[in-house]
């Protein structure tokens, strides 16, 4: 395996960054429509995995109920 150098792991930073700038502008960029068919997608792609047992849900929102009474939000 061959080592990084100094200069390749600041280009290879420098590019991610670049990256990362990118889709966060495209993402401010989206409508509100755009955005809930992203999330419909994702939604569609958890049943197609399987991920339908809701559960989960109720339980994490009774988490959070109790952290924001232990916080008095």
């Amino acid at each position: 395996m061959e080592v990084m150098t100094k200069e390749q792991a600041r280009l290879f930073k420098e590019r991610w960054r670049a990256v990362n700038e990118i889709t966060i502008e495209e993402a401010r960029r989206k409508t509100v429509s755009e955005r809930l068919r992203d999330l419909e997608d994702l939604y569609e792609f958890g049943q197609a995995l399987g991920w339908t047992n809701r559960d989960h849900c109720t339980e994490v929102r009774a988490r959070w109920n109790q952290l924001k009474e232990k916080v008095g939000a």
